[in-house]
């Protein structure tokens, strides 16, 4: 399968020969996980640079929950998310990224440092312009309809044949509006317009998605369908709080199948791409 070694970002290029982990940083009060939940962006700094610390080469700052809550407006968004990005800039020694969907947002992360934008709307054309300009990183998610709002989740016949069609014409677009291919980076969107089922089915499948020749960027930390398989059915899924475990074994299978970028919560899941990665090589190193 084709493979990308490297993800150009505003002021580097990361070499991907082996996976990496992306710090998650939450400047909120109602992220899913309680762990992951700094209040203030003073606070998410403080939390960012520890991350940092204990080995993770990347953070990625959100100022908004994912998936549901009430309407936030650009500029109280603008307000959590810009100095936090600042912040870490400075103090964390690796890059940056922005968690938002929101083009003004995502422009205000970038002029306070963010070296590259995580985008759960799918791509959208008023993002991917803002992502040309600034001529940085970009992740490109797969989703159905706009973040945030529920919805039942469609029906594939195959859900690795729509993704790889969904991020074909989205690539496409984006480099017709002047994003620079090496910069995107995908994102399977696992819990967003999928079901349990395709999340399991795209993780078993993961090294199919390599045909793009894009770097894999992988968040399955803590998610729902994780609480679901452990709890055996969607409606009894655990808390986010007891899928720790959980997400050590899909991120070292993810690992496996070659994924290179991995946003998660622990430095145990960190720990353990790291052993598949070197599990998997013919020739791991002493």
């Amino acid at each position: 399968m084709a493979r990308t070694a490297a993800w150009r970002l505003a002021d580097r290029t990361l070499e991907l020969d082996g996976p990496i982990g992306v710090g998650i940083v939450n400047v909120t009060a109602d992220s899913m996980y309680a762990g992951a939940r700094s209040g203030t962006p003073e606070r998410a700094v403080a939390d960012g640079v520890a991350l940092a610390e204990a080995g993770f080469e990347m953070l990625d700052v959100g100022a908004v929950a994912a998936r549901s809550g009430p309407p936030v407006a650009a500029g109280e968004e603008i307000e959590r998310l810009a100095p936090a990005v600042s912040g870490l800039g400075e103090r964390a020694g690796v890059p940056v990224s922005a968690d938002t969907f929101v083009p003004e947002v995502a422009a205000a992360a970038v002029a306070a440092g963010a070296v590259a934008v995580n985008d759960i709307g799918g791509g959208a054309d008023a993002m991917l312009e803002v992502v040309a300009a600034a001529g940085c990183g970009y992740v490109l998610m797969h989703i159905e309809g706009p973040p945030r709002v529920d919805r039942p989740a469609p029906r594939y016949d195959d859900v690795v044949d729509r993704l790889k069609r969904f991020f074909a014409e989205r690539i496409e677009r984006a480099v017709a509006l002047g994003v620079d291919e090496e910069a995107i980076a995908i994102d399977p969107g696992l819990d967003f317009d999928l079901t349990v089922a395709d999340d399991v089915e795209i993780l078993r499948r993961l090294d199919e998605l390599h045909a793009l020749g894009r770097p894999l960027y992988l968040s399955l930390s803590r998610k729902d369908f994780i609480g679901a398989l452990l709890a055996g059915s969607w409606e009894g899924r655990l808390p986010a709080e007891q899928r720790g475990h959980g997400t050590i074994a899909a991120a070292a299978l993810a690992a496996a199948k070659g994924a290179q970028v991995h946003r998660l919560h622990d430095v145990e899941a960190l720990d353990a791409i790291r052993v598949a990665a070197r599990l998997r090589s013919p020739r791991p190193s002493s």
